[in-house]
């Protein structure tokens, strides 16, 4: 064994074994040290919100540290022990639930001589019940001036060091357990993500969507050019695909006749890690009949505004990475060749001079398609130049195989991505449902592609489904991750997933 990791566990033993001990204690005083049902407990931001309810009274006995002729309500809290001092015969704790934390004060006077018992075997990181009047102390500090304590749980491992504990990001990740316990602010993080999502929904249901729940297995892998999962079914003897995208089933759901659908949940792609891509993922997609890629524009807007709404936000006042933004609509909405135009300097439709630019940036253009490489060149020096928030429309037509063409230029197509602060927030089309033109689309598409990759086969059932015939219609995908990454300011995706993919923890 390593020397120095066995140093530290021979360091940590003794703490764990002193909280095994006052475990074993705890039980001898018939105290169940895992806790049970305990009912009517207030959040503690609500016993908070109470502290106007705390009164001046002209008699009567005050309790130890609390200033004189003072009435509060009686309160009941529960959740962890994260801070213990202790004074004599008071004992201070700072007890944290989900919604915020506060300062319990217990004196052996008060609570009697079983709950001071039961108070010297709590531990930093115990969960605990108190019954209790709400006060301020001599100090001003409002508190919980304990009556009753409950014993809810035991924690048989110390928390990490308040100043040197849980920084290491893989750590946090990995222990997100601890992170949410024990870093500040990033409950609150998840819990404003919590907020953006139900946000969406109700944004949705008031536009007249409905939520469906399409396969995550699928037959082929469709929708999106990605390098999918691959799992077996051992039952039909098939390989099967973790689904990359949500679009191909939602758009048999227009056919079906659902005109206003849309789905919430996770998509994979056997990709890369970095601080804006996690391989697997929250996708928001939903499909509108009757309506275009500038029907997707307007809900785009009313969706990010409802979300900095639902989290207390200013949308004129949001701030990512240090660069402030504005959100008040309308957003601004520029073409692709404009921006391309003005973030390189060679104008969007000199092919050649594109590929020099490309090559002279370190891009290899052999082999590739013009309007590839003109995508290569505004992914690389394009993207992190728009600030936003800003609607970027009209893509060349030959990446987009899914979208329909502009009336009277069908080298464009009606597609745009909303980028804000150089990240892709969402992307929209108006949905190509001329079966004919799809599927020569998917063959030029599919044409060379090895076996394993994704939609290397036809999705020929979507194609049949077309010939059904499919609305005119608006579609539209948002990276949920990306936008909770975007409203809480928060610099890697990783940051914003509750538990990120990670490398298998060394034994």
């Amino acid at each position: 064994m390593n020397t120095t990791n066995k140093n530290a566990q021979d360091a940590v033993n003794p703490l764990q074994e002193a909280r095994r001990e006052k475990l074993r204690k705890i039980a001898e005083m018939g105290i169940d040290p895992w806790g049970g049902r305990f009912d009517n407990s207030q959040p503690i931001a609500a016993i908070r919100a109470r502290q106007n309810e705390i009164v001046t009274v002209a008699t009567g006995d005050c309790h130890v540290g609390e200033p004189p002729h003072t009435h509060g309500p009686q309160v009941r809290a529960a959740g962890r022990i994260v801070l213990q001092r202790r004074a004599g015969k008071l004992m201070f704790l700072d007890l944290r639930d989900w919604t915020g934390q506060i300062q319990l004060l217990i004196g052996k006077a008060q609570v009697g001589e079983r709950n001071w018992q039961l108070a010297q075997l709590l531990d930093l990181g115990d969960i605990i019940g108190v019954d209790g009047e709400l006060n301020r102390t001599r100090t001003g500090e409002l508190s919980i001036f304990v009556s009753q304590l409950h014993f809810l749980t035991k924690a048989l491992e110390p928390p990490p060091e308040k100043y040197h504990g849980l920084q290491d990001p893989e750590l946090r990740q990995r222990m997100r357990y601890l992170d949410l316990t024990y870093n500040e602010g990033v409950m609150q993080r998840f819990l404003k993500r919590t907020q953006i999502v139900q946000s969406i929904r109700q944004t949705l249901a008031s536009h007249g969507f409905v939520e469906v729940e399409g396969p995550t297995l699928h037959a082929i892998a469709g929708g999106a050019a990605a390098r999918p999962f691959i799992t077996h079914h051992n039952a039909l003897d098939i390989d099967l695909y973790l689904r990359i995208a949500l679009e191909l089933h939602l758009k048999r759901l227009l056919v079906g006749g659902f005109e206003r659908v849309y789905e919430l949940g996770r998509v994979y792609r056997n990709e890369g890690i970095s601080p804006r891509h996690n391989p697997e993922f929250t996708m928001m997609e939903a499909y509108q009949a009757y309506g275009d890629y500038r029907t997707m524009m307007d809900l785009t807007e009313q969706i990010v505004l409802r979300a900095i709404e639902a989290i207390g936000a200013d949308p004129a006042r949001m701030q990512f990475a240090g660069q402030k933004l504005d959100f008040t609509p309308p957003f601004a909405r520029r073409t692709y060749d404009e921006v391309f135009t003005e973030h390189t300097g060679v104008a969007a439709d000199d092919m050649e001079a594109i590929r020099r630019y490309a090559a002279h940036i370190g891009l290899e253009t052999a082999g590739k398609h013009p309007d590839v490489i003109k995508s290569e060149v505004f992914e690389a020096k394009v993207e992190d130049a728009l600030i936003g928030p800003l609607f970027v429309m009209d893509y060349p037509a030959s990446i987009c195989p899914l979208t329909k063409r502009k009336p009277g230029r069908p080298e464009i197509a009606e597609r745009f991505e909303l980028y804000v602060c150089g990240m892709e927030i969402a992307n929209a089309y108006t949905e190509l449902n001329d079966p004919d033109l799809q599927e020569e689309l998917f063959s030029r598409q599919l044409e060379g592609l090895p076996e394993e990759q994704s939609m290397a086969r036809m999705d020929r059932d979507f194609i049949r489904a077309l010939r059904h015939g499919m609305p005119p219609a608006g579609g539209l995908g948002i990276g949920v991750d990306r936008l909770v990454m975007l409203l809480t300011d928060t610099p890697t995706i990783r940051d914003v997933i509750l538990f990120p993919l990670l490398r298998p923890e060394a034994q």
